[in-house]
């Protein structure tokens, strides 16, 4: 494309044009072309053009396609705000962690690059990363699921959710149970779907109980309900799905985040005040609490979550019921 060509389309705003180009740029991997592109858009915005979106979308690019040390430079926090997922994730979805971690100098950015190479199977050491970024122990416990991570095209993302495809039974509920008050477990639920009731338009309900899942279920109003019990692995993979989502509008948290808020609901449900030191023997201790996916049965559509935690031993039961939509 000559020069005025290119201009033209930059000071007219011609979106599709521009995004044709890119594809051409990315086609011919000529990636300091494609940097010289973003940089114009990002000129032009300044001047009442446009053309952000340009530049974001050749930014993803870049975190998608480019060499690993040219994918680094636009993975820092804060940049492709409006782009498919946080550009650290598209990034770390296509370079493996030996490729990526010599060029991440930002502590938070390299941990959760970090995570996430780690989740799709990259052998990560902890010595690697500053640890207290998220908390929880980089490397991938027996006792977890596999996790659901993002697919990141050129054109689209996919986030896939599995987990909601399991089947269920019709129950009706018990009386309900006197809601007793919020405690550090119910804040960690809530934290699993923030972005949903906070950056979007969802809504989202916690409530504890002295008494079972089904009479806590039935404290936030219905009386029948589709339900199963799950693995606490089931459990995890529904949390961390849920705790990656940005939801209908939120922005995506990405799956190590959610996978961290999956942890934190886990220590608090066992009573402990903060990980302890040896992680192995937490999915034994994990399944000796039930967990129960539910929903209210209607066409939920959009983004939820209806989980449920009960403490046979005892006698408390925990229930989280979130929903959001486009």
């Amino acid at each position: 494309m000559t020069e005025d060509a290119l201009t033209s389309l930059i000071e007219g705003s011609d979106l599709a044009g521009l995004i044709r180009h890119i594809d051409g740029i990315c086609s011919r991997r000529e990636w300091d072309e494609l940097i010289d592109l973003r940089d114009r858009c990002e000129e032009a915005v300044e001047r009442g053009k446009q053309v952000w979106a340009v530049a974001q979308f050749a930014e993803y690019r870049l975190a998608l396609e480019a060499p690993a040390e040219t994918a680094a430079t636009v993975m820092d926090d804060g940049r492709g705000r409006f782009a498919l997922g946080p550009l650290w994730e598209v990034g770390a979805s296509s370079h493996p962690w030996d490729d990526l971690s010599p060029y991440l100098d930002v502590p938070t950015v390299r941990a959760m690059v970090a995570h996430e190479r780690s989740i799709r199977g990259d052998d990560v050491a902890e010595s690697d990363i500053d640890v207290h970024v998220l908390g929880v122990p980089v490397a991938q416990q027996p006792w977890e699921p596999s996790y659901p991570v993002a697919e990141y095209k050129p054109d689209r993302a996919a986030f896939p959710d599995d987990i909601h495809e399991i089947d269920m039974d019709w129950v009706d509920l018990p009386e309900a149970a006197e809601p007793q008050p919020d405690d550090g477990l119910c804040d960690a639920l809530m934290d699993l779907v923030k972005p949903w009731w906070e950056d979007s338009q969802g809504k989202a309900e916690v409530v504890t109980v002295d008494g079972t899942i089904e009479e806590a279920i039935r404290a936030l109003g219905p009386h029948r309900v589709r339900l199963i019990d799950v693995t606490p692995a089931q459990a995890m993979e529904a949390m961390a799905w849920a705790g990656a989502s940005g939801g209908g509008h939120g922005r995506r948290r990405g799956t190590p985040a959610g996978r961290a808020g999956a942890w934190w609901v886990l220590t608090e449900a066992l009573g402990y005040d903060e990980i302890p030191e040896d992680v192995s023997a937490l999915g034994q201790e994990a399944s000796e609490l039930r967990w129960v996916l539910w929903d209210p049965g209607d066409r939920i559509g959009g983004w939820n979550l209806h989980i449920g935690i009960e403490d046979p031993e005892d006698g408390a039961a925990w229930v989280l019921s979130a929903v959001d939509a486009v």
